[in-house]
């Protein structure tokens, strides 16, 4: 399995701060975003590369770190240099496949968030579903729905997804952190010619969700989501790292 962590952002509204770095390489305690996500997988010894999708202006710093590490990582440069030429999220996702011929099953993380659970209980389900999956949330204010990707759920099983909705049909949001099989990645080229949004991660989700079964397993903690300066000020002084 491989694990693909979206890092092509230009978090702008993290500058000054994130306008010559990248966000997921800010630390948070004693250690970067990333390493947070990607330590808590290694431990379940099921991944076998993580790879990091990168855009060119950060590239090197990504590499740089990367040479650090005594496990495998790869660095994709999707090649953009600016916030409006930026591919987005399921075009990275494509271009990385791509580019390295990876014909597996994935992980897909945002690189700039972190958890105070582990992934690993993710991946589990995922294992035990044997199909796509996702995790989701219960969010209580329209105001918070109307800028994430909302589900309609069956039991388990989404039924449905829209990004950023108008007029939200549930309070089930879903967090940016999937896992693909196999057989449902080969189906991303698809998904962009049929018309997939390619902005933002879940589009896919919504893509394929009506065409083969994507699972939700709820989410057991929180997540922080570092959007601004104000945010990362405040994960800084409250994240203790795995309390559940």
């Amino acid at each position: 399995m491989k694990c693909l962590i979206l890092a092509a952002g230009y978090a702008t509204r993290l500058y000054p701060l994130t306008e010559n770095f990248p966000k997921p390489l800010l630390k948070v305690g004693e250690k970067t975003i990333v390493d947070w996500l990607i330590d808590d997988l290694r431990a379940a010894d099921v991944i076998d590369e993580f790879i990091i999708i990168s855009n060119h202006k950060f590239a090197k710093c990504f590499q740089e770190w990367a040479e650090q590490k005594e496990y495998k990582v790869s660095v994709v440069d999707d090649g953009t240099i600016t916030n409006e030429t930026r591919l987005g999220a399921v075009r990275d996702m494509e271009f990385a496949i791509n580019s390295l011929r990876l014909d597996d099953d994935f992980m897909v993380l945002a690189g700039d968030n972190v958890l105070d659970f582990s992934l690993v209980r993710f991946l589990n389900f995922c294992l035990e579903k044997k199909a796509s999956c996702v995790m989701r949330y219960w969010e209580p204010e329209k105001a918070s729905l109307v800028k994430r990707g909302v589900l309609q759920l069956d039991g388990d099983r989404v039924i449905s997804m829209e990004e950023k909705p108008k007029e939200p049909k549930t309070q089930w949001c879903c967090p940016p952190f999937y896992y693909y099989t196999r057989q449902d990645a080969r189906k991303i080229s698809a998904a962009i010619a049929d018309g997939c949004g390619v902005d933002a991660p879940g589009s896919l989700v919504a893509w394929l969700c009506i065409r083969s079964p994507v699972y939700a397993m709820e989410m057991p903690g929180s997540r922080y989501d570092i959007g601004n300066l104000t945010s990362y000020e405040q994960v800084k002084r409250e994240y203790k790292g795995f309390t559940k």
